[in-house]
């Protein structure tokens, strides 16, 4: 059965290619949704699909691409929502 989460990652996430690489791990898990940058430094990613393989995702948002240093991930349920691709904005 299919879910969505909203996942806030905090910490040094933005301009280090964190939402492309999250697209990058999303579409080869088989997820849907979105990674987007917030204007407090954050990144917001909603994520729909499976939930063994969100929690695969999560695993990866705490680690990132290289340049990243995560310092919390606040993940929430949310509403599903019949999404068709993982898109950056």
């Amino acid at each position: 059965m299919a879910i969505c989460k909203q996942f806030i990652i905090s910490g040094r996430v933005q301009g280090v290619w964190y939402r492309a690489s999250t697209q990058q791990q999303a579409q080869a898990l088989g997820i849907s949704g979105y990674a987007r940058n917030r204007p407090d430094g954050s990144v917001e990613v909603l994520a729909c699909g499976p939930d063994d393989k969100l929690a695969d995702l999560e695993s990866w948002l705490w680690q990132g691409p290289g340049n990243a240093q995560v310092t919390d991930v606040i993940t929430e349920e949310v509403q599903f929502r019949e999404l068709n691709s993982f898109d950056t904005a």
